[in-house]
């Protein structure tokens, strides 16, 4: 088994006529998004023909679309993939839009990616690293809309107006969801157009969304994957169709597209969330359904400034000083009542295991194959993750014994 990197060395060179468009394809389209075409890829306002993917390959300012450096490795190799790649190698870009509006907590970025044989595909971003985007996923789950769905309508109806007949819609993280509140939401001569729609472990909606007429008009047409031990695609998702598939990683890091199997040109599917994991969701979406309006906007508000308790403004320089802040984030934890603390704590734990997988995976690369490891060394992974654990203890206790002033 592989991934959607080693789906393109192994299926590259197979036409779409030959291998219909599928699951693993519209991922690979979807991380695609999240490349930097600023200034490379034309905007809607832009009277520019659509760029190709050899045409982007030999601009001038090719390599700032590895802005996102936590991938730049994978994204290198993603899209080296595709330019090789006779699937792929055709594909063009128009439509390109990136708005980071920070006063209105938003984060928005789409495009659209035409392929040979006449099938295009409209495709939003997911949360990048930007903090504000990461806001705006935390409001996706409380309220609705956030800017970023008032954005998606106006654009695909745009969009599609360049584009002749059917297209998909999709996205993965943020652009699942964000694609299929387009969908539900565009004119209904432009949703008749939409064939499919691809939702990437993107967050679900609240019930009364799911119960309205426009979203069970498209929900026969969603495309839902989600990894084993989904968080982030289970958010407000507790019935429906969706396959799961198998990660290469545990636990939230599983998020990450890179860590989805591939196996026979699909994803390896398996029969369910994992037991465990499953509960945690399903008591999460509970929680969130049980609070009001005022409730909700506490804990959200609370969640950020724990994340803004690093001082940073992207979640790369949050991987780097996060350990730092520990004390920040217990004087923000420590503003609010004792059972948003916890599920804010339980989240924080979630991201900081990503980071530390993340962090444990690049020491192991950069240590490579060929030098021992000295047994009598921890490496930096265990030492920050046994600070942190030794932190958020502290800080329980702490919250612990505080008296219960809080409203």
């Amino acid at each position: 088994m592989g991934t959607i990197l080693d789906y393109l060395k192994e299926y590259g060179d197979y036409s779409l006529e030959e291998k219909p468009f599928g699951d693993v394809d519209s991922l690979v389209i979807s991380q695609l998004s999240y490349l930097k075409f600023d200034g490379i890829v034309p905007a809607p306002e832009e009277e520019r023909a659509p760029i190709s993917i050899r045409e982007i390959a030999a601009h001038e300012d090719y390599d700032r679309i590895y802005g996102d450096e936590r991938y730049r490795k994978d994204n290198t190799a993603l899209f080296t993939g595709i330019l090789n790649s006779r699937r792929f190698g055709e594909l063009r870009l128009w439509n390109y839009v990136n708005l980071i509006e920070p006063e209105k907590e938003s984060q928005f970025s789409a495009v659209v990616c035409g392929m040979t044989g006449g099938l295009s595909y409209v495709v939003f971003r997911g949360t990048d690293e930007n903090i504000v985007g990461w806001k705006e996923d935390l409001n996706l789950a409380f309220s609705e809309p956030v800017p970023g769905q008032l954005y998606s309508v106006p654009y695909l109806e745009q969009a599609a107006r360049t584009i002749d007949g059917g297209f998909y819609v999709g996205g993965h993280s943020k652009g699942g969801n964000f694609a299929v509140y387009a969908a539900m939401h565009c004119s209904a001569p432009m949703r008749a157009r939409i064939e499919r729609i691809y939702d990437h472990d993107g967050p679900g909606f609240r019930p009364e969304v799911r119960e309205r007429e426009a979203y069970r008009e498209i929900e026969g047409r969603i495309h839902k994957t989600v990894p084993r031990s989904s968080l982030v695609g289970m958010l407000l998702y507790t019935d429906g169709n969706y396959r799961v598939v198998e990660s290469k990683t545990l636990g939230l890091a599983q998020h990450n597209p890179y860590t989805w199997l591939v196996k026979d040109g699909d994803f390896r599917v398996v029969d369910e969330i994992r037991p465990g994991r499953k509960r945690m969701d399903q008591t999460l979406n509970e929680w969130i359904l049980s609070l009001d309006q005022e409730q909700m906007h506490i804990f959200v508000d609370t969640l950020y400034r724990v994340v803004q308790a690093s001082e940073t403004d992207n979640l790369i320089d949050f991987t780097a000083h996060g350990f730092q802040s520990i004390q920040k984030i217990g004087r923000a934890i420590s503003e609010v009542d004792e059972e948003t603390a916890k599920v804010v704590m339980q989240i924080m734990r979630a991201l900081f295991e990503t980071i530390f997988l993340h962090t444990k995976e690049q020491a192991q690369g950069r240590r490579g194959a060929g030098r021992p490891k000295r047994p009598d060394w921890k490496n930096r992974w265990e030492l920050q993750r046994e600070k942190f654990e030794e932190g958020m203890a502290q800080l329980e206790s702490r919250l612990k014994r505080q008296p219960s002033e809080k409203k």
